[in-house]
């Protein structure tokens, strides 16, 4: 799956995913005053408001970006209709064409973690039936309770040539309070990398590793240590946008050879037609519009990470 992501990346030249992370205050008012009409005021009403807002936003994008990234609490929010609604946004998703990226951060240990990864990567066994519950290609994955929790991801990893991100340094304010402590001289973090590159050796696509890491990008000077420690290990890159991220920051990111890393925007791509400058150009009722023009305006920015 790794080749891939990144064939799909060389083809629309664009490191991109949107990520997928819609509140139900983010629908245009014409949506949910629609979706309620048909299904009341109820989670089954916000769900249908919901996937008029993900089709949308999907179908003015898929031909610009390789994958989506659609974060799970979202959904689950609104309980078993959101779950419905996350596996019909993943399904709607990959009929165009689209790597999935399913931001679940789970880590586990034992069964619990092997349940998890079976769930969201791999098939399960009903009678003679076999089912892929979730239809992700990669999912992202917390490392915290060490081998015992991502293990079981590996394994599922090997067998359906599907992959991970591994939460190395995040984009948050408060992701220091953990990750930049330090063992000896050596923050947790670049511990964290060095065992998230020793995982992935054993599991390699063409030129990359079907492991990657989660990097954010409002620490680009840290990006810069763990792409060394981490060659072959593509980097999603959440914190673009909205967290403060720019195109400018992101070249420590990248290999020489222009790959090596995709970057995450959400609320600055499926918030586009409610935030400057797309609010004055575009209406609510043309917000997919709007995303659009964010997608072509981010694409635009990136090509700063490429400027020596």
């Amino acid at each position: 799956m790794i080749n891939q992501l990144i064939g799909e990346i060389k083809k629309k030249d664009a490191p991109i995913v949107v990520g997928l992370d819609p509140m139900l205050s983010y629908v245009p008012e014409h949506l949910k005053k629609d979706a309620f009409a048909a299904c009341g005021e109820t989670l089954e009403g916000a769900c249908e408001a919901i996937w008029q807002f993900n089709k949308g936003i999907i179908d003015a994008t898929y031909d610009l970006v390789p994958a989506v990234k659609p974060q799970i609490a979202m959904y689950e929010q609104f309980g078993v209709e959101g779950l419905k609604l996350f596996k019909k946004t993943c399904d709607y998703a990959k009929s165009k064409g689209l790597v999935i990226i399913g931001d679940i951060k789970r880590g586990d240990i034992g069964s619990t973690s092997e349940a998890y990864a079976v769930g969201h990567l791999g098939k399960v066994t009903v009678g003679e039936n076999v089912f892929s519950p979730f239809t992700e290609d990669f999912v992202t994955v917390n490392p915290y309770l060490g081998s015992d929790g991502v293990n079981p991801f590996l394994k599922v990893c090997r067998e359906e040539k599907k992959g991970i991100f591994i939460l190395v340094k995040t984009s948050n304010p408060s992701s220091g309070e953990f990750q930049d402590q330090k063992v000896g001289d050596t923050p947790i973090y670049e511990i964290v990398a060095r065992k998230v590159a020793q995982w992935g050796e054993d599991i390699m696509g063409d030129d990359y590793s079907y492991v990657g890491a989660v990097v954010g990008a409002t620490y680009p000077e840290m990006g810069a240590a763990l792409r060394k420690i981490m060659p072959k290990n593509y980097i999603l890159v959440p914190g673009y946008g909205a967290q403060g991220g720019t195109g400018k920051d992101l070249a420590p990111f990248f290999n020489e050879d222009g790959l090596g890393a995709i970057v995450n925007s959400s609320r600055g791509i499926i918030c586009a037609y409610n935030k400057a400058p797309y609010h004055e150009k575009f209406s609510p009722a043309n917000f997919a519009d709007a995303s659009r023009a964010a997608v072509l305006d981010m694409k635009e920015d990136l090509k700063n990470a490429f400027v020596k």
